[in-house]
C-alpha cells in the first residue's frame, strides 16, 4: 500500500485554525465571490435582454459574449481558468440548444440537466462509499483519497456534505423542471437566477460546518516527501558504509 491509502490506527485532531483552513479551501475549490459572479452574469444578461425585447438571438449572443469577456479578463490577469471555462461551455451549450430548437427556454436546459446529473452523482457516490465532495476537495486539502481508509471521521464528514449537496440540488431541480414545462422563458429565467446563489451558499456553508468539525486532513504529499527524504538518507548512509569498508 502507498502512503495515500494505507490504514492507520491514529486519527489526527483538528487544528485550532481548522475553520479558516476549510473556508480557504472551499473558496479555492468553488471559485469564491468572483466564481459566483461569473456563474450568474451570463444568465442574468440573457433573461434581462429577452424580457425586454423577446429576441432569442440577441439575448444568446450577449450571454456568450460576456462569458468570453470573463475568460479574456482572466487570461489577461493570468488567473485560474477552470471556473470561467466551465461557464463558457455551459453558456455555449445553452446557446446551441436554444438556436437549434428555436425555443428560448432551451437556453437553460443544459444547465438544468447538469444540475440534475450532479445531484445524482453526489448521492450515488455517497451510497457507493466514495462521496463526490471528497473526490473534489481531497486534492485541495492535499489528502487525496487518504480519508477513505485512514481518516474515518473525515470520510463521514464528506458523506454528510455530499448528501447535503445532492438533496439541495434535487430540491432545486424539483422547482425548475416543472417551470420549464409550465412557465414562459422570462419567468423560468428569473426563478433560475434567484436560485443560482442561495442553494449554492447553503451547500457550501453546510460543507464548511461538517469539515470544520472533522479531523484534520492527512497531508499525503508531505508524507511522500518525508519518505523520499528518508530513503535518500538511507542510501547515503549505505554508500558511506560501503566506502568505509
Amino acid at each position: 500500500m502507498t502512503s495515500v491509502d494505507k490504514p492507520t490506527m491514529t486519527t489526527p485532531a483538528p487544528p485550532a485554525d481548522a475553520k479558516a483552513v476549510t473556508e480557504a479551501a472551499l473558496f479555492e475549490a468553488f471559485g469564491g465571490v468572483r466564481g459566483m459572479v461569473e456563474t450568474v452574469l451570463p444568465g442574468l444578461l440573457f433573461v434581462t435582454i429577452f424580457t425586454i425585447n423577446k429576441d432569442l438571438h440577441v439575448s444568446a449572443i450577449a450571454a456568450l459574449a460576456v462569458s468570453l469577456l470573463l475568460v479574456a479578463v482572466r487570461l489577461v490577469r493570468k488567473d485560474t481558468m477552470k471556473h470561467a471555462f466551465s461557464g463558457v461551455f455551459g453558456v455555449a451549450f445553452g446557446v446551441v440548444f436554444a438556436m437549434v430548437t428555436g425555443n428560448a427556454k432551451d437556453f437553460y436546459l443544459p444547465g438544468m440537466l447538469y444540475t440534475l446529473g450532479l445531484a445524482l452523482a453526489y448521492i450515488v457516490t455517497t451510497l457507493c462509499g466514495v462521496p463526490l465532495i471528497g473526490l473534489i476537495l481531497g486534492p485541495v486539502f492535499k489528502e487525496n483519497l487518504s480519508w477513505r481508509t485512514r481518516n474515518p471521521g473525515r470520510k463521514k464528514a464528506y458523506a454528510k456534505a455530499s448528501w447535503a449537496w445532492g438533496l439541495i440540488l434535487l430540491a432545486k431541480c424539483a422547482i425548475l423542471f416543472p417551470l420549464y414545462w409550465w412557465a414562459n422563458t422570462s419567468q423560468l429565467g428569473w426563478v433560475l437566477i434567484a436560485l443560482k446563489i442561495p442553494p449554492f451558499l447553503l451547500a457550501v456553508y453546510l460543507t464548511w460546518v461538517f469539515l470544520a468539525k472533522a479531523p484534520a486532513p492527512i497531508d499525503v504529499f508531505a508524507e511522500m516527501e518525508a519518505e523520499e527524504a528518508a530513503e535518500k538518507a538511507r542510501k547515503a548512509a549505505a554508500s558511506r558504509g560501503e566506502a568505509g569498508a
